[in-house]
C-alpha cells in the first residue's frame, strides 16, 4: 500500500499543471494571440453594425449618429421582408441553384481530373492546356454565347439555365488535378491487385481519399454561386424565379432611403452561408493541412 497522501498527489499534480500553463504563456505568444483577436474583431465590426442597424427604426439609422447600441429596438424591417416580400421564395431558389451547382461540379470536375490524372490517352496534354488557358478568359464574353445557347435549349427563366453552365469549371478542375496526381501509385496499384476496375478504383479509392479537398471545393463553389448576381439575372426573368442577390436589390426604392430593411434582408441572406461554413470548416482545415504535407 502506497504512503502517499491523496491531498498531496492532487496539490502537486495542479502545481505542475500551473507551471506547465506558465511556461507556455510567453510575452511572444501573448502579443500574437492579441494581434490575431484584434484582426479578428475588425473584421467582426462590419457584421456587428448590420445586426444592430437592422434593428433600429428609419428615424435612428438616418440620424447620422452611428449607435452600436440603439436607443430604439424595432423588428419592423424584418416583418416587412417576410410579409411583403418573396424573400422565403428567394432562399429556397438560391439553396437549390447553388447546392445543385455544387453537385454538379463535384461530379463533373472530379471525372474530368481523374481522367487527366490517373489515366492515359491520346491529347490530355492538350486537353489540359486548354482548362488551364481558359483562366485568362474573361466571364463576361462568355455571356452571350451561353445565353443564345441556353435560349437555344429553352432553358430561360429556368433552373437548370443557371445551374447547367456553373459545370464548367476549369478552377474545380485545377484544383482536384493537382491532388489526384499526389496520390501515391501504389494504393492503385494494390486495388487493381485485389480486383477493382477502374470505375471502383475512382469511387471508392480516390473519392474517399479526397473528401477534405471535395469539401474544400463543395464550400468554395456553393459560396459563389450564392453570391452569383449576373447569370442568374440574365436567365432568370420571374420575380418568383429569381435568387436571394436579385431578390435583394429589387426590393431597394431609389425614393426612401430604409437602411435597416436593407440591412435585415442583407443579415437573412448571409444567415444560410455562415451555418454552411461552420458545418463544413472541419474539412476545410484539413484539406489545407493535407495539401501542406503533399507539398
Amino acid at each position: 500500500m502506497s504512503d502517499a497522501r491523496p491531498d498531496d498527489s492532487i496539490a502537486g499534480r495542479a502545481s505542475r499543471s500551473f507551471d506547465g500553463l506558465t511556461s507556455n504563456l510567453t510575452l511572444e505568444s501573448v502579443g500574437v494571440h492579441a494581434f490575431l483577436y484584434g484582426v479578428a474583431l475588425i473584421f467582426l465590426l462590419p457584421y456587428l453594425y448590420m445586426l444592430t442597424l437592422s434593428f433600429q427604426p428609419r428615424s435612428t439609422a438616418i440620424d447620422g449618429i452611428p449607435y452600436w447600441i440603439p436607443p430604439e429596438f424595432t423588428l419592423e424591417h424584418y416583418q416587412y421582408l417576410f410579409e411583403n416580400s418573396l424573400i422565403v421564395d428567394w432562399t429556397i431558389n438560391t439553396f437549390i441553384i447553388a447546392g445543385g451547382a455544387t453537385l454538379l461540379i463535384l461530379v463533373v470536375d472530379s471525372m474530368i481530373a481523374y481522367s487527366l490524372s490517373r489515366l492515359s490517352w491520346p491529347g490530355q496534354a492538350t486537353i489540359l492546356g486548354i482548362i488551364v488557358a481558359s483562366f485568362m478568359v474573361p466571364y463576361y464574353l462568355n455571356i452571350v454565347p451561353l445565353f443564345t445557347i441556353i435560349a437555344d435549349l429553352g432553358l430561360v427563366n429556368s433552373y437548370w439555365g443557371v445551374v447547367l453552365p456553373a459545370a464548367a469549371s476549369p478552377l474545380g478542375v485545377f484544383l482536384l488535378y493537382q491532388f489526384f496526381k499526389d496520390i501515391p501509385d501504389e494504393y492503385e496499384e494494390a486495388a487493381r491487385l485485389d480486383g477493382f476496375s477502374t470505375f471502383q478504383i475512382f469511387t471508392r479509392l480516390i473519392l474517399p481519399l479526397s473528401r477534405p479537398v471535395l469539401t474544400a471545393l463543395a464550400l468554395f463553389q456553393f459560396v459563389f454561386n450564392w453570391n452569383a448576381f449576373l447569370w442568374p439575372l440574365v436567365v432568370l426573368q420571374d420575380n418568383a424565379a429569381f435568387t436571394l442577390p436579385i431578390g435583394l436589390v429589387s426590393l431597394l426604392n431609389a425614393q426612401i432611403y430604409r437602411p435597416g430593411r436593407t440591412m435585415a434582408a442583407a443579415l437573412i441572406a448571409s444567415i444560410p452561408l455562415l451555418l454552411v461554413f461552420l458545418l463544413l470548416q472541419r474539412y476545410l482545415v484539413q484539406a489545407v493541412e493535407m495539401q501542406g504535407v503533399t507539398e
